[in-house]
């Protein structure tokens, strides 16, 4: 009996692997000449950057503006008192050279300084330098006595004018001033000892009136002035009204009661 061929009894569809079957299936469909070509998507384009508006600009420029302000109000109220509070250390200590020295003032690199201030109602180590004049130079750096009027117990009006806010501010607690309060002016010869005849608060005038720093001040309007009885030694002492801006001065009599020399 004659045997049928290998596989001629095996089911359709039923391919070993690695049948020619098989081959075919798994051979790379033929390349009939035709040519591939790789197609790209193209992508969106960038969309191009928006320019700023002028609105934009606009509030850019008030915030830096805002920050300057800013920068300009801090160095104004703490900037300016860290700087004189290091000028008013360094100019009472040139001071007090001098008068070791044998010297009655001190020219400084801002201004020529004669007298130290001590206030006990600002405080019991109150002690700020005083120079000659007002100019800005002089009140960044300590108290300035006024130019042509008297000297620290003399006969007349000693004027002194400081700062109350910024540069120091000498004067901060200027309306915290009593009637009956000492102050003393410390010269390398004497300390002068003055009285107060007002309260910080008593007398506000405005800048322009000079009255107030005459040798014998006598208030045209008849109000707070110094008494008959003060005395021909007086001291005045001057500030701002109001803590910003104004045009008032703040304005405190006194009169002297003691002067005690100084051996140094």
């Amino acid at each position: 009996m004659t045997r049928a061929p290998s596989g001629a009894l095996e089911p359709e569809g039923n391919h070993t692997e690695g049948s020619t079957i098989t081959q075919i299936d798994d051979a790379p469909a033929p390349n009939h000449g035709v040519e591939r070509h790789r197609v790209r998507r193209s992508r969106p384009q960038a969309q191009q950057r928006r320019r700023p508006r002028p609105l934009s600009l606009v509030g850019y420029g008030l915030i830096l503006a805002g920050l300057a302000v800013l920068a300009w109000v801090a160095w104004q109220f703490w900037g300016t008192n860290w700087v004189s509070k290091e000028r008013q250390e360094e100019v009472a200590g040139q001071l007090q050279d001098g008068w070791a020295d044998g010297d009655d003032s001190v020219r400084t690199e801002f201004g020529r300084a004669s007298a130290i201030l001590h206030v006990p109602r600002f405080g019991k180590d109150y002690a700020v330098p005083v120079l000659e004049g007002s100019t800005d130079e002089v009140l960044a750096a300590g108290i300035g006595h006024m130019d042509d009027t008297a000297d620290p117990g003399e006969i007349g009006n000693y004027v002194l004018a400081a700062h109350r806010v910024t540069h120091g501010e000498p004067f901060a607690q200027f309306p915290e001033l009593r009637d009956g309060d000492l102050v003393y002016v410390e010269t390398r010869t004497a300390t002068y000892t003055y009285e107060l005849d007002f309260d910080g608060t008593a007398l506000e005038v405005p800048f322009t009136e000079d009255w107030v720093i005459q040798p014998y001040p006598q208030n045209p309007d008849g109000g707070v002035q110094p008494p008959l009885d003060a005395g021909r030694r007086l001291i005045t002492l001057l500030t701002c009204a109001e803590i910003f801006n104004t045009d008032l001065r703040s304005v405190v009599f006194g009169h002297l009661i003691d002067t005690e020399p100084i051996q140094r």
